[in-house]
């Protein structure tokens, strides 16, 4: 039976997003809720394939892991981390296969996918894209209480959900205050406040997310 997210009443809507950090022998998966500015951690794990089975069947069991993930907590948006270089070639294009069934789980189901680099990811949960794991792992135990941070895999997915929802959120309040300029515009009312032509906000920037969306 899917878990979705739960309604809340007379409130902002709940956004269920799913993070993704893909890997050939596991690849890690973390589920949260955004309600307004405020996230909670739904649950989080790791997706393995057996090293000494064919890559075929590896990219199979992948694909289908997180395919039975997405379908279990039907999340709306999808985040995944992007493919970090190696200088062994064989080693980056087996990460390459991996990250393309990962990839395509997602977008099968509908959702549009977001990619982050990883310096963007660290930058969103430490405050420098040169953090390190460990770093990264205790700022996801605070922001989210109650995950699991012993498994890097899954500590690094939700660090790419929470990177995406930073973002996402950001990009959201800025798509509704210019509908909302519009429609004003349109009715000749007269639009109090902050300017909306600049990239300011209540006086806060508005950083936007440079996330490729894939179809």
């Amino acid at each position: 039976m899917a878990v979705s997210a739960p309604p809340v009443a007379n409130g902002p809507r709940v956004v269920r997003l799913i993070g993704l950090d893909p890997g050939l022998r596991r690849t890690g998966w973390g589920i949260i809720d955004v309600v307004g500015n405020r996230l909670t951690r739904v649950a989080e794990g790791v997706v393995r394939s057996d090293e000494n089975q064919p890559m075929a069947l590896r990219l199979v069991a992948l694909h289908q892991g997180v395919l039975e993930v997405i379908d279990r907590y039907q999340p709306s948006e999808a985040a995944i981390e992007e493919t970090f270089v190696n200088k062994n070639a064989v080693t980056t294009l087996k990460l390459g296969l991996a990250r393309g069934v990962v990839l395509l789980a997602p977008a099968e189901r509908g959702l549009v996918v977001a990619e982050y680099a990883s310096t963007a990811v660290k930058k969103a949960i430490v405050g420098t894209g040169h953090a390190e794991k460990a770093q990264v792992q205790m700022m996801v135990g605070r922001l989210l209480p109650g995950a699991v941070t012993s498994q890097a895999d899954a500590a690094d997915a939700l660090a790419v959900a929470i990177c995406h929802a930073h973002h996402a959120g950001t990009g959201r309040n800025w798509q509704a205050a210019t509908v909302m300029a519009g429609g004003a515009e349109l009715s000749g009312a007269k639009l109090s406040g902050p300017k909306l032509s600049g990239a300011k906000l209540s006086g806060a920037k508005l950083s936007m997310a440079k996330a490729k969306v894939s179809a």
